[in-house]
């Protein structure tokens, strides 16, 4: 036993001092194909029989094979130092041979601009500016623009030439800095313009500048509620009117699903218990209304039955057109007003 034990040793042993030879020399029946450029071996060899318990051990072996190959095909490339004489050895790949599909497709080019429409038509090209340049003045190089620029400092301009046409007598420091306070102001508004009209679209205000008072208090609204507390925290305005209550509706409250088995038993029993019965609750309110309406009802139409039964009565006539005397008279003649003012005092014809 100990005997098969060492053998088995040896064997792995001299297998293991034999795996670095033989992982550097590969052997093909035929040639591989390679496309260095993507980094592709294509082995056209048949792959050889093997039963189905080491055909993993088998595709690991010929995809390691395949893997040296290609390896030794790129230590052929010609190679230089990435980073300076200390950095890492890159090699340098040649162009692809196949064209691989793309996963999606590419994409479709941006219209060009208005701006770059007219500077191609002119033939204009866009070049970088330094942001320094030099300042004759003060014999250093300053900024371009912003804070301390060339040739930009006020305080060193102790004589402004006045202008032809201008008022001799005005202040032309004064004037200098009023256009630049203007200018800074046109700016600052352009600019929020610009915001309300990108973050507001539809609901913002308008560029022109013309807006009514319901377009504004759309537009406070809107902004008010774009915090993150949704304007809970947000000062008002001197003049802005307070805020309506809320429209939400009563939120409903779910009893728990587990918990309180008792209460969820007899909320049940009451529930099945409603169902169940026969006999709907009486609402005492409700009956008592109806029966004072039934009663109403009833005592108007009494009172319309005697009104006509009245007026039948007194519309009634001596039959034939005759008068009380038995004469012939005429229809609304003096045998009607004698008939009328037969009738007892005190009552009205209906």
């Amino acid at each position: 036993m100990a005997a098969l034990c060492l053998e088995e040793l040896l064997a792995r042993a001299e297998q293991r001092e034999a795996e670095p030879h033989r992982s550097v020399a590969v052997q093909k029946e035929l040639e591989l194909e390679f496309d260095l450029g993507n980094l592709l071996a294509l082995d056209r060899n048949p792959p050889p029989p093997v039963p189905r318990a080491q055909r993993e051990s088998r595709l690991r072996s010929l995809a390691r094979d395949n893997t040296q190959l290609l390896v030794a095909q790129l230590w052929g490339l010609p190679a230089g130092r990435a980073e300076g004489a200390t950095g890492p050895l890159v090699a340098q790949l040649p162009e692809p041979s196949y064209r691989l599909p793309r996963e999606k497709p590419l994409p479709r080019p941006r219209p060009p601009t208005r701006w770059e429409q007219f500077a191609r038509l002119k033939g204009i090209r866009r070049r970088k500016r330094t942001s320094l340049v030099w300042d004759e003045a003060a014999k250093q190089w300053r900024r371009r623009w912003g804070y301390e620029r060339a040739g930009g400092d006020p305080a060193r301009d102790w004589l402004i030439e006045v202008p032809a046409g201008a008022d001799p007598h005005e202040d032309q420091f004064a004037k200098r800095l009023r256009d630049k306070r203007e200018k800074v102001a046109r700016n600052e508004f352009n600019r929020l313009r610009n915001i309300a009209r990108g973050a507001l679209p539809g609901r913002g205000l308008h560029p022109t500048g013309h807006q009514s008072s319901a377009e504004l208090g759309r537009a406070t609204q809107v902004a008010r509620v774009s915090t993150a507390s949704l304007g809970r925290f947000q000062p008002r305005l001197p003049k802005e009117p307070a805020a309506p209550p809320p429209r939400g509706g009563k939120k409903r409250h779910f009893q728990p699903l587990l918990g309180d088995l008792a209460a969820e038993r007899s909320r049940q029993l009451e529930l099945l218990r409603g169902l169940g019965s026969k006999k709907p609750p009486l609402d005492l309110t409700r009956a008592v209304n109806k029966q004072l309406r039934e009663e109403d009802a009833q005592a108007a139409a009494g009172k319309g039955k005697k009104r006509g039964q009245r007026g039948k009565r007194g519309r009634q006539r001596p039959g034939g057109g005759k008068g009380p005397a038995g004469g012939k008279g005429k229809k609304g003649g003096a045998p009607r007003r004698r008939q009328q003012q037969q009738r007892p005092a005190g009552r009205k014809r209906s």
